[in-house]
């Protein structure tokens, strides 16, 4: 835990020569990630449907199979690719949980998109665009609630209501904020119960921050 801690404090506090160096590393991960694909779906076309025949192995029948792996493995790596280069992108004018937010919401839609583009290649033509729109709808559908408080938290996020140290009462929780995260916001009671509340109950509900007491006050 305490190596775990270090390591998320190294990475929220970084230079801008050290953001610099992490965007161009980011960039050429995904351009390499799209040549691997590139290269790997080429091949395995090659081997199934040339190099093989030739010796008498006709396997090109699991090609399909062979395709769809290299997509889903290949894919998920080009979309945590472009979500990390999205990530240390914003890095530059952003703190590390709004760059945190938009890296996520970048897997999420990154992730639908590639599961209803297989499904969709799967079944070809006008059948796969009609299955591809509909496993589309049902992963919007599934990851609706957790997209909503993504948004809801990147959007929390960017305007500031509320900061971390703030005593505030949100919903009748009456805390100290601890953390701002992408999908929730904890704070921490007076009797040390931590209370995690959705972003998007925040944006809906009335927030009351009470003002610092002076040093005059608290003596």
């Amino acid at each position: 835990m305490i190596y775990a801690g270090l390591r998320r404090s190294s990475i929220v506090q970084q230079s801008k020569s050290e953001i610099a160096r992490k965007i161009s590393a980011s960039l050429f991960r995904v351009f390499a990630a799209v040549v691997l694909y590139v290269v790997v779906a080429a091949v395995s076309q090659w081997l199934f449907t040339s190099f093989l025949p030739a010796y008498g192995i006709s396997i090109a029948d699991y090609l399909g199979y062979v395709q769809i792996l290299v997509a889903v493995g290949l894919g998920y790596f080009i979309v945590n690719s472009v979500a990390r280069f999205i990530y240390w992108s914003m890095r530059m004018r952003h703190a590390h949980s709004t760059a945190a937010a938009v890296m996520n919401i970048t897997k999420i839609i990154g992730v639908g998109a590639l599961v209803a583009a297989i499904a969709g290649g799967v079944a070809g033509g006008a059948a796969g665009v009609a299955l591809g729109g509909f496993i589309g709808l049902i992963v919007g559908f599934a990851s609706q609630q957790v997209l909503g408080q993504a948004m809801a938290g990147l959007f929390v996020l960017l305007t500031r209501p509320l900061k971390i140290g703030d005593t505030v009462v949100i919903g009748g929780d009456e805390g100290v904020v601890e953390d701002v995260s992408t999908l929730f916001t904890t704070i921490v009671k007076t009797d040390g119960v931590k209370v995690l509340i959705p972003n998007n109950s925040i944006l809906g509900a009335k927030i009351y921050i009470k003002p610092q007491a002076s040093p005059t006050q608290q003596q």
